[in-house]
């Protein structure tokens, strides 16, 4: 996987996005924030709950801007029409990395990049299930997972610059990050004959 080329297309894909995307994760950590404030101790919580709708959305967002479609800010809120479904893969990924992480650091790392097509998988097809998905992301990973970690890795540079702008930085990084993991997804999913991703009937952990 060439990381050069799809950081290099990510820039293509998000000329003159750049402002309403950050306007979008502005609004989303406004919310987070004011959320966690209200809430007290079960800021955490809260934030969990809200977590998934926003996921979906915005993997549809970007899936948009992939395909050269245009977008509306209010349609990060679009996930919330599908809340128990997104709600489920948010709550179960979560908790399988947290499960995974008690072994150790690494083997949490690989399961979350295991899981990390799943909603991209969801906003392309409505009616695929949270586990379903969550299936079909690791299958499509399989033997990808070093690749999109690398790709993740090549952004260092960029997160450390964003944490010396005290975090200013990642209203534009996380939309960088986000149309690279996309341009990621369609590669590996086009790469690979459509039998591969049939959910198989097995836990998804």
């Amino acid at each position: 996987m060439d990381n050069e080329a799809i950081r290099r297309e990510a820039l293509e894909l998000l000329k003159d996005k750049w402002g309403s995307l950050a306007l979008v994760w502005l609004i989303l950590w406004a919310i987070t924030a004011l959320i966690t404030a209200v809430t007290a101790g079960l800021g955490g919580i809260a934030t969990l709950i809200i977590g998934g709708p926003f996921a979906l959305a915005i993997s549809a967002i970007f899936l948009k801007l992939w395909r050269r479609e245009n977008f509306q800010i209010e349609e990060m809120f679009d996930g919330f029409k599908q809340f128990a479904r997104s709600l489920t893969a948010y709550l179960l990924i979560a908790l399988y990395v947290f499960l995974w992480s008690l072994l150790l650091i690494v083997p949490g790392i690989i399961a979350a990049i295991g899981y990390a097509m799943t909603f991209f998988i969801m906003a392309e097809d409505p009616k695929i299930e949270a586990e379903q998905a969550m299936r079909l992301s690791k299958q499509m990973m399989e033997g990808h997972k070093t690749e999109f970690f690398m790709l993740m890795l090549s952004f260092i540079g960029w997160i450390l610059l964003s944490c010396l702008t005290f975090g200013l930085g990642f209203l534009l990084l996380s939309s960088y990050m986000n149309m690279a993991s996309v341009i990621f997804y369609q590669r590996i999913k086009n790469a690979a004959p459509k039998q591969e991703y049939a959910a198989p009937q097995q836990p998804v952990a």
